[in-house]
This record gives C-alpha cells, structure tokens and sequence, in this order.
C-alpha cells in the first residue's frame, strides 16, 4: 500500500526541487534504499511518527529506513516553524533527500514574539532531529519595528536563515509556502497598487531560497501530517486579526470563495504565474535599459527615459531609487508615478523625497537618486 496521497504529492514536489539541486551541484543519483525484502513486517511494528536506528540507517514515519548521504555531501536546509507546512516539507525532505545523496538540516527561528517561545522552538528541534535531520539549530532573533510587525518580523527571520546557510555551506534553504500563501500575497500585492511585480507573487526559486510547494495548497500539507502522526504547532499570530495577512486568510479569502465560487485561490495563484513571466521578461528590459543610460556620474538620461515604455521607464526608475537606498519594502506605485512626473511632467518641480531618505532631482536634464545625508 502506498503513502496518503497527500504525502505522495508532497514528496514529489520535493522531489523535483532536491532533484534540480543535486543535478546543480554535481551530485550522482544515489540509489534508493529498501526496506529489506526478509523482513516485510517491520514497518508496522515501528509506532507511527517513531523514529529509531538500524544499523546506520534512521527510520522514517513512513516505515521505512532511511540512510543518511554521506559526511561532506552537500546540505539543505529546512526553514521550520513547527506548522504543518514547514513540518510536511521537513518530512518529505528527510524521506528524499537521501536517495538523492543530499544532506537534510534546519533552522527553526524564535522570534521572541510570545511567552514560551524559545520552549517551544527547542521543541520542534528536537522532532526534526527525530526525523534524522542533521543540523537542527533553533535560532532566537531580536524583531525590530521597521515597516512594521509582519515585516520587521520576516526581516529577522530571513537574516538568521541566511546566516545559518552561510554557516553550515548550504546548497539551499527551503521554505513551505503552499499555494493559499501565494493567493494571500497576491491580495495583499493588490491591495497596496504597487505593480505587476507585487501581484507576481513569491518565485518558486530566488537566490539561494526554493519553495518545493507553491502548486499545492494547505490543506495538503495538514493531510500529510495527520496521515504520518506528525505534531504541528499552530502559531496564534496566524489567526490574530491585528496581522493583516491573518485577515486576508480568514476574512477576506473565505469572502471571495463564497461569493465568487471554488477556486479562488488557484485563480490567483495562476495570476501570480503569468505576472511573474510578464515581469520577469519587463524587469530585464528595464536592467539593460538602465545601463544604457545612466551617464557617467551615475545619474540618467531624462531625454532617453522619455522615450521608454511607461511600464520599462518606471522600472528603471525603481532600480534607480533602489541602488540610492530605497528600502525595497516602502517603495510604492505612488512613489514612482511622482518620480514619473519629472521625467514625462516636468514644470519645475523641486526635489522628491522617498522612503529610506532618498531624494529624486531633475537637474541638467537628467534625474539624481541621492541620499540626503550625502
């Protein structure tokens, strides 16, 4: 009998991004491993979610025993919070990894937000290193309050993953957002106007960061676990009204199923696809499109950005604004029609001033992005 299907299509998703990985890093297919054929019962006499040592194999909740890549093969790692998710992803990655002679850690993060946290971090290191993943590090970060909670919170976060993948030479660290977080992005992108790039969603792949689970909603992933007798942890700031996201999952999105019928969230998950294509081939534009005309002291060519598409030109103006020091986060569609305007609207305006302290001038027919402590 083969696994819940829940379990089989989370390990296929992995599957493939582990797959993409080893073929980058030069790593031959290893073998799978069996249960050994004598001894066809063994699995059941194993409790589910148990985790014990054969030889030099660790058995997995699947029953079935699982040899870990050899020392010095390269490393994954998991970011895990102890939700269904990122627990479904860790256990699907322990399971592959292996056949693929790849290494499986993760990196657990307290963000210090709650009473009991560090606890319960430690907890969910203690499961994952149950579940054969070596290294497990629980990793407590100071939340600052730049661009508020959510973001100030993610901020941490994604510095101590990247800190932790810089430490141990990790290929890669992958993240279980599931295809209900990108239609929740999709909405929040909407809400804010900021562009064709906000709706385009988070990338399945971007930098050293992979999402195994995008085309797989949470419902899958909650399956996954019950099925494998997985503990998860349900974080209370996800169901918090305070958090705008938290809205968007329990009021806004059950909304607009009820109203407008099933499959809202794969439509929009759908739309964050053929944005992305839109944006992505947009975005190179604007980045040869920049470098041709930014002059020699660093400004641009206000003449030659005339001349741009609306869409190309207000790129070109981001990644302008960006490189002066514009905080990605802050840096929205009303802030780059502003800067538009001196380009297409020009009457004398006077100097424009962004988010992170950064000053937009036209002077001499070309626009100056600086900083203004500069």
């Amino acid at each position: 009998m083969g696994p819940h299907p829940a379990v089989a299509a989370i390990r296929l998703a992995v599957r493939r991004t582990l797959a993409d990985l080893a073929a980058e890093a030069g790593v031959p297919v290893a073998a799978p491993v069996r249960a050994p054929q004598s001894r066809p019962a063994a699995a059941a006499l194993v409790p589910a979610g148990a985790t014990t040592l054969i030889g030099n194999a660790r058995r997995h909740p699947s029953g079935l025993p699982r040899t870990p890549a050899a020392p010095g093969s390269p490393l994954v790692l998991v970011a895990v919070s102890g939700g269904a998710d990122s627990m479904a992803l860790a256990t699907a990655t322990a399971f592959e990894a292996p056949k693929l002679g790849l290494r499986v850690g993760a990196v657990t993060v307290d963000h210090g937000l709650q009473a009991g946290s560090a606890e319960r971090a430690e907890q969910v290191a203690v499961r994952l290193r149950e579940l054969g993943l070596d290294p497990v590090e629980a990793v407590p970060v100071r939340v600052g309050r730049d661009g508020g909670p959510e973001n100030a919170a993610r901020d941490a976060r994604y510095a101590a993953l990247d800190a932790a993948a810089d430490r141990h030479g990790a290929l890669a660290v992958l993240l279980g957002h599931t295809r209900d977080d990108q239609a929740e992005t999709v909405l929040l992108g909407l809400a804010r106007g900021s562009g064709a790039r906000s709706l385009a969603g988070m990338p399945a792949q971007k930098g050293r960061y992979r999402r195994p689970l995008l085309e797989l909603d949470r419902a899958a992933t909650r399956q996954a676990c019950s099925a494998q007798s997985i503990p998860v942890w349900d974080d209370p700031h996800n169901s918090d009204p305070a958090y705008t996201r938290a809205r968007v999952r329990h009021e806004v999105l059950p909304v607009l199923e009820k109203h407008l019928g099933g499959g809202v969230v794969e439509a929009l998950a759908r739309t964050a696809r053929l944005f992305r294509d839109d944006a992505d081939a947009l975005d190179q534009w604007a980045a040869l499109a920049e470098r041709d005309l930014r002059t020699v002291e660093g400004s641009l060519d206000v003449g030659r950005l005339a001349e741009l598409p609306p869409a190309v030109r207000r790129r070109v103006l981001r990644r302008a604004a960006l490189r002066a020091g514009c905080p990605a986060g802050d840096l929205f569609a009303r802030h780059l029609e502003s800067v538009d305007l001196l380009v297409t609207g020009w009457r004398g305006q006077g100097p424009l001033h962004l988010p992170g302290g950064v000053e937009a001038t036209r002077r001499c027919g070309t626009l100056v992005f600086r900083r203004q402590s500069d």
